[in-house]
């Protein structure tokens, strides 16, 4: 038996408990977990904004040492240590056929199964496939990818979301070319990431905009050169700062209809907004139809960083083993399982960067 973070019902609180894991079966993978990051979707998924079968084991952003494999599974053994994938590539499928992994039609189809038992034996769902809010977790072997050489095992962990996210949203999404400003909405996990990342990829003026002036250190230490906070102004602060223009590349990482239409008001006439934020269905951005004209602007959805792990993760160990990409800085927060309904809370209240999960 090992102890996880359940959520019974969608709405209820998380419960911290023992769960049975099964021994992995044929085409599995078990994995004794290092840290999980505490991820905004993870609090979307609790509260309904996103669909999860429950009960459930949440947590998709996660690391760990694989501690046995099923028949089949040749590509990691026991005792390696992996990034777990929450949204694997099916590789059949019309998106995959196309070359978009990261828009399989068939990456959350194992988030419908059974993968554990309570103790009383009711069927736990592993919620985004992973189920990393646990000690140990049974996945598919196409949900772990090994851990790049020279990353530390707990810090890969940002590897599973936060990191490609951010950095796909620049260098995938967005585009971002050396020389262009990039302006950055919501400076939580993957909004740090993304700040980075803007810095990485040479961009001359990159903006962080949030509404806590306890973030601007973060922020700037990311790489951001400036810090906005958020107000009915926001837009009108960043084209001054990008000589009166607008950002060539904004990227939203909120998914509140207000700031992706702030957003959208601070790049520049020919610029790119890239929406990385996750924003429920009652959440309604408006737009008229001579400002889509006159604009010409580009505004453009981004899931999971439009990358594909695989080819993405040995680019970014570079960056990591370089020193250009600091995972640690991207976390303000240690915690335990126990500490995960906090995490929650200081989300909602826009507090931190990343809570990470540490076992």
């Amino acid at each position: 038996m090992i102890r996880a973070a359940v959520l019974p019902a969608v709405g209820s609180p998380l419960e911290i408990t023992g769960i049975h894991l099964p021994e992995p079966g044929p085409g599995q993978v078990r994995v004794r977990l290092a840290a999980a990051g505490v991820c905004h979707s993870d609090l979307s998924l609790s509260d309904g904004t996103m669909r999860v079968p429950v009960p459930a084991v949440l947590g998709h952003e996660g690391a760990g040492t694989v501690v046995s494999v099923g028949e089949g599974v040749t590509h990691v053994a026991p005792g390696d240590g992996v990034v777990l994938n929450w949204a694997p590539s099916c590789g059949a499928c019309h998106h995959c056929g196309l070359g978009e992994v990261w828009l399989c039609a068939n990456a959350l189809t194992g988030a419908a199964n059974v993968y554990a038992r309570t103790e009383d034996g009711t069927g736990l769902h592993p919620g985004l496939n992973v189920a990393a809010f646990a000690e140990e977790t049974v996945v598919a072997a196409n949900c772990v990818l090994p851990v790049p050489d020279g990353v530390p095992l707990t810090d890969a962990a940002l590897l599973g979301c936060a990191v490609l996210t951010g950095w796909g949203a620049v260098h995938h999404s967005a585009r971002v070319r050396a020389g262009e400003s990039v302006a950055v909405f919501g400076v939580g996990g993957v909004g740090l990431a993304t700040l980075q990342a803007a810095r990485i990829a040479g961009a001359s003026t990159v903006v962080a905009v949030d509404v806590s002036p306890a973030k601007e250190a973060l922020a700037r230490a990311a790489g951001a050169t400036d810090y906005v906070l958020a107000s009915e102004t926001t837009a009108k602060e960043i084209r001054r700062l990008t000589g009166g223009h607008g950002a060539d590349v904004s990227v939203e990482c909120v998914g509140r209809a207000a700031t992706i239409r702030t957003a959208w008001d601070a790049t520049r006439r020919g610029g790119r907004t890239t929406v990385v934020g996750i924003g429920g269905k009652d959440q309604q951005v408006t737009f008229n139809a001579l400002e889509l004209f006159h604009w010409g602007r580009t505004l453009s959805g981004c899931v999971y960083g439009n990358s594909d792990p695989a080819a993405d993760l040995p680019v970014l160990a570079e960056h990591i083993r370089a020193g250009r990409l600091d995972l640690g800085a991207l976390v303000t927060e240690r915690i335990t399982l126990e500490g995960i309904p906090g995490a929650f809370e200081n989300m909602l209240a826009g507090k931190g960067g990343r809570a990470l999960v540490v076992f």
